[in-house]
Order: structure tokens, then sequence, then C-alpha cells
């Protein structure tokens, strides 16, 4: 897979994983990066790893976190991915797995209750590459993407009981 095959491929999991989300949340692109890979000798590969992400904007309230976990946990399992990895620390949750295709695929929640998903494939040959309208960073894109939920939602923001 090259450089471009993986971004496409990152993003169409990502759009996938965030239409499966329901009730929507709403979201945006995080920041697309890229890090070339190299020998232990620090030589460079010719290769180089892909990371897409999206942003949730929707407050997700500790309450309903474990129920955003394992609906996208479902769906990444209905999707082929295997080798799970679960943390269910109470504050900060995330399950990792790895897709069919060889992309790394992780819901993380970070410490002021973000939620992020990134998608990301290792070391895919060196090639051009394009991103979507919108990506943070790119021409274009904002400067630096929104990582702070504070749109509200009856469901996920939910609170009591």
């Amino acid at each position: 897979m090259d450089m471009q095959q993986a971004g496409q491929r990152a993003e169409e999991i990502l759009d996938d994983t965030m239409e499966v989300i329901q009730p929507s949340v709403k979201w945006v692109r995080g920041v697309a990066m890229v890090s070339p890979c190299s020998t232990n000798l620090n030589e460079p590969t010719g290769t180089t790893t892909v990371v897409r992400s999206r942003n949730i904007l929707t407050v997700v309230s500790e309450r309903r976190r474990g129920e955003l976990l394992k609906m996208v946990q479902r769906h990444w399992e209905k999707r082929g991915a295997k080798d799970f990895d679960v943390h269910s620390d109470e504050k900060m949750p995330r399950i990792r797995a790895t897709t069919a295709d060889g992309l790394t695929v992780t819901l993380d929640v970070g410490y002021a209750g973000n939620v992020y998903i990134r998608a990301a494939f290792g070391c895919a040959q060196d090639s051009a590459m394009t991103y979507p309208e919108g990506t943070p960073g790119q021409p274009g894109g904002p400067e630096e993407p929104e990582r702070i939920p504070h749109e509200h939602s009856p469901y996920w923001s939910a609170t009591g009981s």
C-alpha cells in the first residue's frame, strides 16, 4: 500500500465508523500526520506511517462512554478487525484493533473527556498524497483542529440515570 492508498483507506474507515455512531455525534477532522519510517540505524526505508483522525465535538458523558466504545468495537469486529486491546480505565478508556488490511484503529477518551478516533497504516510506500477538504494544517483547512467537546446531545451528554 502506498501513502495515498493508506490515507484514502484510513478516511474510509473513519467515515464508516462515524456513520455507525447513533444517535449521531458532531465531529471534525483531526490533524493528518505522517512520520518517516527508518531502520534501527536511523536510515530511511522509503516508507512512511500515515495517520488520519476524527475529533468528536459532542460531549460524551462518563455514563455513556462505555456504550460508545462497545458500539464502535462491535462495528469494527463486524468489519473484520482483530487483535483488540481494550483499556477499561474509568476516566480515559481506549480500544485499539487491527483491520484485515493492516491499519491500526483506535478510539481514545482523553483527560478532558475529548473523544478521538484514529486510523493509521505503518510504513506505507512513499508516494504523493492528497488530503480531504477541511483537513487541519492543509490548504483550505483550519490551522488547528477543534479538540474539546462543546456540543450537547440529549443522549450522549446525559449524566442522570
